[in-house]
């Protein structure tokens, strides 16, 4: 057979499967047009290039296809290294960032001067049309303290007014929220990304709430891959939580989807941020790639 032969039948094969792909894809299209999917976007995903990409190419792609994509995310590493070079020292106290008015200036020019502002230049690189907000923004996000002796400017949500989020998205905007938001006198706080994202799931009454983690879901024995739980109830989660199956930093994951499901929230999904293109595999496709908490 002549090498061109060869080649062209390569390419054929090559465009057979992509078409058979986004023919395989179509039902999910068809099924979760018009929807709203709330992305919370974190972890090995956002600090590795090519990762980060295959993110933001989906988030296009999503949009591309009428589905409606909004993005709320943290910025950990990045606050650290900023925090690092102004010689403050990053502190934890049982897994929240210590933060005093030093360390949330940091946090706020951060997460919503910088990191914000990449993710949505890279939306708008790739075809997309993005709008960067935080959570004062609107009055998306009331903010109440946490433990102010003990942690500082750490905030909870007290509660959620989607009306910006919506016009954005009603307007043909991709919104990417970053994880800041003022309590009622003005004093901004730093959120867990993971709480906004469910909070504003079941405001906006999404489709589906999905957290980009670095583990492949829930793990029955967390050090094997194998024993991921493909689906779960409500009431699996919380027992996995009281048998201590679910532990560390995977309780206010789980937790978060649960009480997005509560107030409405479909489904809930916890994937492998790490696997290239993980938002369209676990969207547009049979088997999906991470855990599902469904209702």
């Amino acid at each position: 057979m002549s090498k061109d032969r060869k080649e062209s039948e390569y390419i054929l094969e090559t465009e057979a499967t992509r078409v058979r792909v986004l023919s395989e894809a179509l039902p999910y299209i068809q099924k979760f047009a018009g929807r709203t999917i709330v992305i919370k976007y974190g972890g090995a995903a956002m600090k590795d290039s090519t990762l980060k990409e295959y993110v933001i190419r989906d988030i296009v792609f999503l949009a591309s296809v009428g589905v409606r994509p909004v993005v709320v995310h943290g910025g950990g590493p990045e606050i650290n290294t900023w925090l690092t070079k102004l010689g403050i020292e990053p502190q934890f106290k049982d897994g929240l960032r210590v933060t005093d008015a030093a360390t949330m200036d940091v946090v706020e020019m951060v997460l919503v001067g910088r990191v914000n502002k990449e993710l949505v230049a890279m939306v708008n690189n790739a075809g997309g049309k993005a709008v960067g907000i935080c959570g004062k923004d609107g009055n998306l996000v009331q903010a109440r303290s946490v433990d102010r002796e003990k942690v500082g400017f750490v905030g909870e949500v007290l509660s959620v007014d989607s009306s910006l989020v919506e016009s954005l998205v009603e307007s043909g905007y991709v919104p990417i929220i970053s994880s800041v938001a003022a309590d009622n006198t003005g004093q901004a706080h730093n959120i867990n990304a993971d709480t906004i994202a469910g909070e504003v799931a079941a405001a906006l009454n999404a489709e589906k709430l999905i957290l980009l983690t670095d583990t492949p879901g829930i793990l029955r024995d967390y050090k094997d891959p194998s024993t991921l739980l493909y689906k779960l109830s409500i009431q699996d989660a919380r027992d996995l939580i009281d048998e201590g199956v679910v532990g560390g930093g995977m309780i206010p994951k789980v937790n978060c989807c649960v009480r997005s499901l509560a107030q409405g929230v479909k489904a809930a999904h916890i994937i492998d941020g790490r696997i290239p293109h993980a938002l369209l595999l676990e969207i547009f496709t049979d088997d999906g790639i991470g855990s599902m908490i469904v209702p």
